[in-house]
Order: structure tokens, then sequence, then C-alpha cells
């Protein structure tokens, strides 16, 4: 009877020290994959897509030389354009978006199309240039109802 007690105490105490590895990949594992479209050539998409998987989301990168074709398709405006388009959870992020903006976008829901950085902003993820001081820049939301300023950044900081 006591080597029984043993035994459970052995797989209770392993079940335990399981758990407490096993959290971290189950935090990554709630958070839904990107799927970010890039032209084959570009390297600061590829930065962004590190920055992302460094947040805990899975990532997957579809290269095209046709961006423009699936920018349209998806729905983002001229003015907000940058170099890379992703797709998570049914909303749609241009450019270089910080992934605490896209997490906050995932847990608040807006009625909206999505998030965009235009442009190419120095020190956005993936724009970081060193030496050069970052930009202060805006994460736009935009959908049917128009755009509104989301977040401001300065570099990797929320402003």
């Amino acid at each position: 009877m006591r080597k029984s007690l043993a035994c459970t105490r052995r797989a209770f105490v392993a079940g335990l020290a399981g758990a407490a590895f096993a959290t971290p990949l189950r935090a990554a594992e709630g958070l839904p994959k990107v799927m970010v479209t890039k032209d084959p050539s570009c390297g600061c998409c590829s930065a962004w897509a590190d920055h992302l998987k460094q947040a805990g989301f899975p990532v997957e990168i579809v290269e095209t030389s046709d961006i423009n074709r699936v920018k349209t398709r998806l729905g983002v405006p001229q003015a907000l354009e940058s170099c890379h388009t992703g797709e998570v959870g049914g909303y749609v992020i241009e450019g270089h978006v910080p992934a605490a903006s896209i997490k906050r976008l995932l847990a608040e829901k807006p009625q909206a199309v999505g998030l965009a950085v235009p442009g190419m902003p120095v020190g956005s993820p993936g724009m970081e240039v060193e030496g050069m001081e970052p930009d202060t820049y805006e994460v736009v939301l935009f959908g049917p109802s128009g755009q509104r300023i989301f977040a401001r950044y300065r570099g990797a900081e929320e402003a």
C-alpha cells in the first residue's frame, strides 16, 4: 500500500512539473496563426514575422510578386498600404503593426477590416535601424465605417 502512495506522489509531482513547462506553450497555442503575404525579396517583412513569432504568434509566410492583388482583395485602402499584408483572426494586418496592437485587436474584436501602419516607419517592428532615431507612428484601425487611430508608438514603445 505504501508503494502505491509513493507512485501516486511521484506521478503527481511529475504532472505538476509537466504542467509548469507546458504553460508557456499553451499560451502561445492560444494565439491564432498569422498568414503573412510578402514579396520574396523583402527582408523587413521577414523581420516583422520574426517579431510576431517572438510575441507568441504562429506565422506562415506566403511569397508572391503580386502583393497588390492581395491588398485589393482584402480591402486595404491605398493610403494605408505598406510592404506586406497579414491575416489573423478574420482581420487584415497591413505593414509593421506591433504584436501588442494585434493582441489588443483580437481581444477587443472591434467592427473593422483591420489595422495598418502605413509606409515603413523607422523603429517599427522589422524596421529597426541601428543609429537612427525611431519615428513616432500611428496604428490605424480601418473598415467600412472609416478610419481611426488605434494606437501610437515611438519605435517599439507605445506613445
